[in-house]
Order: structure tokens, then sequence, then C-alpha cells
């Protein structure tokens, strides 16, 4: 059992990651707007996303490298598109996740949020920096284990709860509509996580490998990212449940504001259940945000390190701080992206999220040739079945990311 759980960890951090916003928000907005009619939309995009993330985790195992060097060995672009995708939205990404942490925070404690980002940065930054891969991973099999167990006891508590309202009469948005059919994208897009984290993971993968004597099979670094990538999907769906259960029908009007919904999201729960139920409401939503900005805080400094690194020549004492001086430089950044831009954090979010959703077929393109390329040299084995999954699901990915382009320009 010890070197089971040993064995653990880019996986764990992928999910650590991929539970954030995404989950707390979307989906709880999604089952609480929309209702069961969104469902099969959550497991389809699970599904979608699934070749192409354990592509990269495959490619890792197999060659014992990172996907970026396998991306420079396919040409140019698969790595400038990339690197796009990672610069542009490093300091708002970790901004956005720090302020809805920030504002969890100071719902508990009564702390400023401002006051309550730079403390969570603080402590990502002092965590990391003494404890680097090591302390992320221990840190993050505890986060998880506690955050599925209080997420499975709020949505038992959920059952049977009578919202006093009529969900025959109840009328829910319109879904083919410019508004409704935004959201799904959106929705789909970032579920369970968008497939440029496959870097992440295959970068912890590799770190994961230079850190541990236990020598990296391919059947382990399969096995790990499965059972990160199926406990993201599966607390995604619990949150879109808990949305259904606690939300759909009451008639309350969600707000568009992270920080708000968070509140509210407290609130709305403590209302049904009962103020008791606040601390186990409020525990959730804090260990799920305070997961990901952990491995968000962790991931962009390591890809950025391995980027400087692969580009450019290094002194001996610049290189070995290199990490934590991206560490620092980044946590920076994106408190002064909170500090200045509150107002326009919900757009600059939107911005990189979309940048992000309409790369994705690209990213997922250049994992499939990655593995298509180490099955020709028979290094693996890919069945018909994940081939067909792979070319279904990146003929989704494309039409949704022209549905969103679409939508946008509408």
């Amino acid at each position: 059992m010890r070197n089971l759980i040993a064995k653990i960890g880019p996986g764990i951090l992928l999910a650590g990651a991929a539970i954030g916003v995404s989950h707390l928000v979307q989906s709880t907005r999604a089952g609480a707007e929309y209702g069961y009619i969104l469902l099969p939309a959550l497991l389809l995009a699970c599904l979608s996303k699934y070749p192409f993330m354990l592509f990269a985790a495959q490619f890792t195992a197999v060659e014992q490298k990172d996907v970026l060097q396998g991306y420079a060995e396919l040409g140019k672009w698969p790595v400038r598109i990339y690197y796009l995708i990672h610069f542009s939205s490093m300091f708002i990404i970790l901004a956005a996740v720090t302020l809805v942490t920030a504002g969890i925070v100071s719902f508990l404690t009564s702390i400023s949020v401002n006051n309550s980002a730079l403390l969570i940065l603080s402590f990502n930054c002092f965590l990391l920096w003494l404890g680097h891969y090591r302390g992320l991973d221990f840190f993050m099999k505890i986060i998880i284990s506690i955050l599925s167990i209080v997420t499975l006891i709020a949505v038992l508590l959920a059952l049977g709860i009578d919202k006093n309202a009529s969900l025959s009469t109840f009328d829910h948005p319109e879904l083919f509509t410019s508004a409704g059919l935004g959201f799904l994208v959106a929705f789909m897009g970032w579920m369970p996580i968008p497939i440029d984290a496959s870097v992440w993971h295959s970068i912890w993968t590799t770190q994961k490998i230079k850190s541990s004597s236990i020598k990296a099979r391919k059947s382990t670094v399969i096995w790990d990212f499965n059972i990160g990538y199926i406990a993201a999907s599966i607390i995604a769906i619990l949150f879109f449940l808990l949305g259904i259960l606690i939300l759909y029908g009451s008639g309350q009007q969600l707000s568009d504001s992270s920080v708000v919904f968070v509140k509210q999201f407290v609130n709305m729960y403590a209302k049904v259940l009962g103020t008791w139920s606040k601390y186990f409401v409020s525990v959730a939503a804090l260990f799920t945000m305070i997961s990901t900005t952990l491995a968000v805080a962790d991931a962009y400094p390591r890809v950025t390190t391995n980027i400087i690194r692969r580009n450019f020549k290094l002194s001996v004492i610049i290189d070995k701080h290199l990490y934590n001086i991206s560490l620092v430089l980044i946590a920076m950044g994106a408190f002064l992206v909170i500090f200045y831009l509150p107002d326009s954090l919900g757009v600059l979010v939107d911005f990189a999220a979309g940048m992000s959703f309409i790369t994705s077929p690209f990213l997922a393109y250049f994992n499939y040739r990655l593995i298509i390329k180490l099955h020709h040299q028979q290094k693996i084995k890919l069945s018909s079945t994940l081939i067909s999954l792979s070319f279904f699901s990146l003929a989704l990915l494309i039409l949704l990311s022209l549905n969103y382009i679409l939508i946008f320009l509408w």
C-alpha cells in the first residue's frame, strides 16, 4: 500500500488543477440552470478529452520525456502555438483561481479579498519553494482526498431536499440561443480540464521520475493518469448534481461574478440544508480552490522553467534557482492583475479561456501525432477503438471551436 500511494502523484496534481472554477462555478451553474439536460454534454466533454490527455501520458511513459520535447520534434509550429497559449494565460489564469479562493477566505474570515489573495499566493510560494515537487505531491494527496469525501457527503445530504418549487413548471433558460450555446461550448470546453494541461501532467510525470526511486513503468504512469482524470470527472459530476439537487427550480438568480457566486453558493446551501451545513459546503469550496491554486501555481513556473532552459543558455546560479524565480515573478504578476484590474478580470479570463479552447484541436492533433508516431515505430500498440474515439473527439473539438468562434463574432 505504501508503494501504491507513493506511485500516485502527477494524476492527482492534474485533478487538483482541473477541479477549480470550472467545477465549482460552471458545473454547479449548469446543473442549477439547465438541470439533467446538460448531463450528456458533461459526460461527452469528459470522454472527448480523454484520448488526447491519455496520449500525452503514454508518450511520456514510453519516451521518458515531456511532450514539449515531442512537440519540438514535430516542428516549430506546435511549440510556438503552445508557447502562445502558455504565456498569454499564465498571469490571468493564476489570478482568476486565486481571486475565487480569496473570495472564499474573505467570506469565512472577513479578511479583505486583496489581503486574502496576497496570503494565498505567499503560502503557495512558501510551500512550493520549500518542498518543490515532493511538497506539492504530498499536500495534494491530502487535499484531493478530503475534497472527494466532503463533496460526496454534501451530495448525499442534498438527496431528497424539498426546494418548495414545482420543477414541472420551472422555466429554465433556452439552450439553443446564442447565450445558451455560448455557455454550452464554454462548459464543455473546460470539462474536466483543457487539453493544454496535458503538458503540465507530462512535466509533472518527468519530475516524479526524477524525484522518485520507484521505477517509472508505462502501466504505472497510465494508471496514475487514469486515477486523476477519472477523479476530476467524477467530482465534476458531483458538483453538477449539487446544482440540480439544491438550486435547480429554486428560482434563485446566480451572479456572474465568481466571488459573489461563491457567497451565494454557500448561503443557498446553508438555507436549504441548515446553517450547520455551511461548514461542509465552505470546506468543500475552499479545498476545491486551494487544490487548484496550488497546482496552477506550480504548473506555470515549472513549464516556464522548461521553456527558458530549452531556448536560452543560462549561468549555473540562475539555472539552479530558475524555478523559484519564475514562481515568485508569476505570483507577483497574478497579484498585480488582481490588484489593478479587478473589474476587467472576467473579460481577461474569457479571453484566455477562449484562446485555450480555440487552440485545443491543435494540441489534440499534436498529441495524436506523437502517439501515432510511436505506434508506427511499434513502441506502443493502439487499439482500433481508441483510434476511432480520437477521430470522433477531434471532430467534436473542431466543431465546438468553430461554434465558439461564430458565437463570438456574432
